[in-house]
């Protein structure tokens, strides 16, 4: 039986493209956890549905929620604006249900405030290597240099936050990091201790940036 009464919430963040949004539907559907549907302005990708992956609105819309404070948390990422809905995550947890997040470290510092510390934890999801990082974004944005390009410039500002969350996992292979991941969120729920190697982290951060 849970020890906690609640929902918790679970926040999964990244550099682009090392893996986080696949993880978080995988572990969606293995645990029947609800995702929090971001708000954003950027333009959908070929296999994006609005209302699945993601809300995709306008700038002035974007800021009318602002606003109206209507977000848990929200960041400004490549030019473009993505956001949490506050009702909609308040009323997940109300009713007991465990809350996914795919977001970054801007989010994941403002959610840290606002959700009890025993109802969430975080992961940062690492991975293997620069240049498996650099193809898997190839692969998603259609070999598009500029984005790539535009991608890896924040690299590694990016990394340097691993850090500030619970939990940090490197994504070498997709099935060993999702039940890395889950094995993680039932001792969360059983509210037992969670401890991973930070030196070894340490050095792979080190592999990856040098």
């Amino acid at each position: 039986m849970s020890l906690i009464e609640d929902g918790i919430v679970i926040v999964l963040s990244s550099p682009s493209g090392a893996g986080k949004t696949t993880l978080v539907k995988k572990i969606s559907k293995k645990k029947k956890f609800q995702i929090s549907i971001s708000y954003t302005t950027r333009i959908p990708r070929d296999n994006e549905v609005n209302g699945s992956d993601y809300y995709f609105i306008k700038k002035s819309e974007f800021k009318e929620l602002i606003d109206q404070d209507e977000l848990l948390e929200y960041a400004e990422v490549f030019d473009n604006f993505y956001g949490s809905s506050k009702s909609k995550v308040q009323n997940f947890i109300k009713n007991k249900k465990n809350v996914l997040f795919d977001i970054d470290w801007q989010g994941t510092q403002q959610i840290r405030k606002k959700i009890d510390k025993k109802n969430l934890i975080t992961f940062f999801i690492l991975p293997p290597s620069k240049k498996t990082l650099i193809n898997r974004l190839s692969e998603r944005e259609n070999n598009n240099k500029n984005i790539v390009k535009q991608r890896m410039a924040k690299f590694e500002s990016d990394v340097t936050n691993w850090i500030d969350y619970d939990y940090v996992v490197i994504n070498d292979n997709l099935e060993i990091c999702l039940e890395e991941i889950l094995n993680v969120i039932d001792l969360k729920i059983n509210n037992k201790e969670i401890i991973f190697d930070k030196v070894k982290i340490e050095k792979h951060i080190q592999s990856l940036i040098n």
